[in-house]
């Protein structure tokens, strides 16, 4: 009786892009939305959404994305704003920056990492109390 029809605006994140498994894609992808690789990407892809790696599915080169979730392979330069996620089955070599990171027993991690953006330094007062 008062109920009222809500559009839902699309913002793009919302959209799926897949890569499906025995796809090779070589080059530089940018899209809106989130991306499962389930096949091979050699080159670039940049996104602001979250992008999955499925097991079986390989990156090599740069991926820059919101989130990424990680069950394949990637190798390369990885930049993730928000959170990466590396699953058992996940193998990465290479370099990483990241805001967070969340890693199960198992996962292969061959890279320098970074995360956050602010390295807290130390103060005088907290060297001597660490002495």
């Amino acid at each position: 009786m008062f109920s009222e029809k809500k559009t839902k605006q699309s913002s793009g994140n919302e959209e799926q892009n897949r890569i499906a498994s025995g796809t090779v894609i070589t080059g530089e992808v940018s899209a809106k939305g989130c991306f499962r690789i389930e096949g091979t990407l050699k080159g670039h892809l940049n996104t602001p959404g979250k992008v999955v790696i499925s097991d079986g599915g390989f990156i090599d080169g740069t991926l820059e994305c919101g989130s990424a979730d990680i069950e394949g392979k990637f190798t390369g330069k990885l930049v993730v704003t928000d959170v990466l996620s590396l699953r058992k089955t996940a193998q990465i070599e290479g370099e990483v920056v990241a805001g967070k990171l969340a890693i199960e027993p198992g996962a292969v991690f061959n890279a320098t990492c970074e995360m956050g953006k602010q390295v807290k330094t130390l103060k005088k007062e907290d060297e001597k109390r660490s002495a």
